[in-house]
């Protein structure tokens, strides 16, 4: 947030704050250490309110639910804020000292009436006013959020609404308040602290400011290029433009995650040359020119990981790879020798202190100081700093050092996969407990949670469709169709079905997601696909 590309808070404040917003994430499925400590802080008092189009496991524990309409975040967080400026709820000492451009999105939030976002998002105008107001008035509050907000053709805006409420409300900069996405998987944090942004060097520090980058040039002994990448939904148009003929693909299997699947397999398929190193022979890898077999980082190597609060924490090696397989490091340092840059022996501290001399944020992290501390949350400045519980204190200092942080109006863009009477149904997708993604990680092994893929419908279109639980049914987007089993779940509201992508070997879920994508950050709308639910005609007897 803010410049720097992390959740505010750390899950200490999550047990201590007053009020929680789950907004767009059903944390006690996909997210269940995080949801620990959610409940521990709702055990000492929070306030939950989640804000979600299912009424998930984790609204269960809520004290309000908001089930909106898939895609009408920013008409509903509009509208919140402007119930609390109606109300005369805003900080107006943290806005006049910490912020700029109130005026603007006083302005723009105007139209966006209770009685407006209530027919936009199908949530009550009086549950809207009361988050309102709980939010407003909580001393602590802080709102946390995952792949229903990103998940979206209009992602970047999504967030820029969240924060805006958090700015006019002062819920930002002190303990117990924050902005905080949720990571997906262990180390998803760290991969972007690393640099694998499309703009970002190592401690999100910008490709194309000279003086950053120069400090780079000179560790590595190379020219960085000083103009950013392509995203991953960039580097797929590149494909089909043919300015990229060659890629390396590291611990991701892109032919069954990327919406659109169809397309992503043509394009990948169509490459002049692919490498993948992954733990599995994906459906990805299947089809590469090259395959290198990796190590399992959290068993097998040496490093570290940093998750969703900033955590950065050391890995270590308990057990060797199995038959050729080699730790990731070894196979980019060899690679590199082939190529005729020997960098040496490729050990994990050295590089990870090669890491601390480039990145401020880190520059205080020895291994010796992560092990005894148990972990360092960033940014840590040097071997004295203790790291920092939360971030952007600065914001409630007088005058606030640096530069004010901006208010961004955004306004209300609904889902690209219109609903009509072709395709009258809204599917969305997400994850369950017991498997994840693709089902590469997972699929391997049993769980009593388990079950196949199915169509999630509510009561009330099973019965509006005729249809019955366990029957087969065709599901047809403007891209694809499958066949997968009803399944009747109360938690689903008329006309929002609910699918999830982990078993693309079955049912390959990802051929009816669109791949509209978000301009600023490339995610695909893989939250809002337009369906059709068809019976399958029954089978002829001979």
């Amino acid at each position: 947030m803010f410049g720097a590309g992390g959740g505010t808070s750390s899950y200490r404040e999550v047990e201590d704050t007053d009020l929680i917003v789950l907004w767009g994430s059903n944390a006690r499925e996909t997210h269940p250490i995080f949801f620990h400590h959610l409940l521990r802080g709702v055990r000492n008092g929070a306030r939950l309110y989640v804000i979600d189009p299912r009424r998930t496991d984790s609204a269960e524990w809520a004290d309000g639910w908001l089930g909106l309409d898939v895609g009408s975040d920013i008409a509903l967080a509009n509208a919140v804020g402007r119930e609390i400026i109606a109300a005369g709820l805003e900080n107006r000492s943290f806005i006049d000292r910490a912020t700029e451009g109130f005026d603007a999105y006083k302005a723009k939030v105007e139209s966006y009436t209770l009685d407006y976002a209530e027919h936009e998002t199908g949530v009550p105008a009086d549950a809207i006013r009361e988050l309102a107001h709980a939010f407003a008035r909580a001393p602590r509050a802080m709102i946390c959020w995952t792949l229903g907000i990103t998940e979206h053709h209009n992602a970047v805006d999504n967030v820029l609404a969240l924060i805006d409420l958090c700015l006019l409300t002062g819920h930002v900069g002190k303990y117990g308040s924050g902005l905080n996405p949720l990571r997906g998987q262990n180390n998803v944090q760290g991969g972007g602290d690393m640099g694998a942004l499309p703009d970002r060097l190592p401690g999100f520090q910008h490709v194309e400011n000279d003086e950053l980058r120069a400090k780079f040039e000179a560790e590595w002994g190379v020219a960085v290029p000083a103009k950013r990448g392509w995203h991953l939904s960039g580097m797929f148009d590149a494909m089909e433009r043919g300015d990229l003929t060659a890629v390396y693909v590291i611990g991701e299997n892109p032919v069954q995650s990327e919406a659109d699947q169809k397309r992503a397999k043509h394009l990948l398929g169509s490459l002049e040359f692919m490498v993948v190193q992954d733990l599995f022979l994906t459906k990805t890898a299947e089809l590469a020119d090259v395959v290198l077999p990796a190590s399992a980082a959290w068993a097998e190597s040496e490093g570290t990981v940093t998750n969703s609060e900033r955590r950065v924490q050391r890995v270590r090696k308990a057990v060797g790879a199995p038959g050729e397989a080699r730790d990731d490091l070894e196979i980019i340092f060899e690679l590199a020798r082939r190529m005729g840059q020997p960098w040496g022996s490729a050990e994990p501290e050295a590089v990870w202190d090669e890491v601390r001399r480039l990145s401020p944020v880190h520059a205080g992290m020895s291994y010796k100081r992560l092990e005894e501390l148990g972990g360092i949350q960033w940014p840590c400045y040097d071997e004295e700093h203790p790291g920092e519980l939360f971030l952007h204190s600065r914001l409630y200092e007088d005058p606030v050092p640096g530069n004010r942080v901006p208010f961004v109006p955004v306004d209300h863009d609904p889902p690209v996969d219109r609903l009509d009477d072709d395709f009258p149904i809204r599917l969305t997708t997400g994850r369950r407990l017991d498997s994840y993604n693709t089902g590469v990680q997972t699929s391997g092994y049993t769980s009593p949670l388990r079950r196949g893929e199915s169509l999630d419908i509510s009561p009330e279109d099973a019965e509006r469709f005729g249809l019955e639980p366990g029957e087969r049914v065709r599901i047809t987007s403007r891209r694809g169709q499958v066949e997968a089993p009803i399944r009747i779940d109360e938690s689903l509201r008329p006309g929002l079905t609910f699918m999830t992508m982990h078993f693309q070997d079955d049912v390959a879920v990802n051929l009816l997601t669109i791949d509209a994508t978000d301009p600023k950050s490339g995610t695909a709308e893989f939250k809002a696909t337009a369906i059709r639910i068809d019976k399958l005609e029954a089978a002829v007897t001979a």
